[in-house]
């Protein structure tokens, strides 16, 4: 391949990659809007610390023709964009990957082997594995699967807590264990482990408040004034948030009304912040606030 027909290889994966950041595209370059090609400079400089303009975007990744290759440098921020060290290796994976499918034997005879491969695995894994320690959790909504980093899992001995991780395979748990799981985004609950009905998967209800606001926090909302008022109603007038420092240099203190303002005007910092700790009132408003920078 020559490298202007690899360079319209790059193009395609850099969409898929802007598609994973933004699900609700469906779209392709043809109809990239303005407000898409502002989400892609705001994601692209967010990932590889490197910027583009909207010049370079129109010029060289909306059309569907390409007269020329782009300069060296701006194929390689889109090559680490896309995961790659650099156009290089951008290059040399695409070609290997050509090659690979340009003879069929070959590409065979790697899924007979890959094939092979999964299935020793699963052998040892069935063998060596319990199933019935090995617990999944979801939410009790949607089913989805609870992310490992959302939630930690407690021992009770003695009402001491002691710190578990619970979808690890090595997990051996002694009948009559009781297990506290506590997230943020989800209400606590207590489980107790029965050799009888051995637990596979929890179903957790989730903080609904905590949600939206997690939700406002990662996502790109237009209506400003929408998230003003939903966040006026789940925050307390009291609220007091912390956002702790990297490298252990302290925390910022943050009132309703500064934190209010940093969640309507969505940011790449505010992006990289995550909510390790919620407490709320009676009416379930949020009252206190711990951040940590990811």
């Amino acid at each position: 391949m020559t490298d202007l027909e690899i360079f319209y290889e790059l193009k395609k994966c850099v969409l898929e990659h802007y598609q994973n950041s933004y699900p609700y595209f469906n779209g392709s370059w043809k109809s990239f809007s303005s407000q898409d090609i502002l989400n892609l400079i705001d994601d692209i400089q967010f990932k590889t610390k490197q910027s583009v303009s909207e010049k370079w975007i129109y010029t060289h990744l909306k059309p569907e023709i390409n007269e020329k290759l782009p300069r060296k440098d701006m194929l390689d921020i889109l090559s680490v964009y896309v995961g790659k060290s650099g156009w290089d290796e951008f290059k040399f994976i695409d070609n290997s990957n050509n090659n690979t499918n340009s003879n069929p034997k070959k590409k065979f005879g790697i899924l007979i082997l890959i094939f092979g491969v999964l299935i020793i695995g699963f052998v040892i894994w069935k063998v060596t594995s319990n199933p019935n320690q090995k617990i999944e959790l979801q939410n009790s909504f949607t089913k989805d699967s609870v992310a490992k980093e959302d939630v930690k899992a407690f021992v009770l001995e003695d009402t001491v807590e002691k710190p578990i991780d619970i979808q690890s395979p090595t997990l051996n748990l002694e009948k009559g264990t009781k297990v506290v799981i506590k997230s943020p985004f989800y209400k606590e609950k207590v489980i107790t482990i029965s050799q009888n009905e051995p637990l596979s998967r929890v179903e957790l209800n989730p903080n609904d408040y905590a949600m939206m606001l997690k939700a406002f926090m990662k996502s790109d909302i237009k209506d400003w004034q929408t998230r003003k008022e939903q966040l006026n109603k789940i925050l307390s007038d009291n609220l007091e948030v912390m956002v702790m420092l990297e490298n252990d240099l302290g925390a910022e203190y943050f009132n309703k009304a500064e934190f209010a303002q940093k969640v309507i005007i969505p940011s790449t910092s505010l992006k990289k912040l995550k909510i390790v700790e919620i407490q709320q009132e009676k009416n379930n408003k949020i009252s206190f606030l711990r951040l940590t920078q990811e």
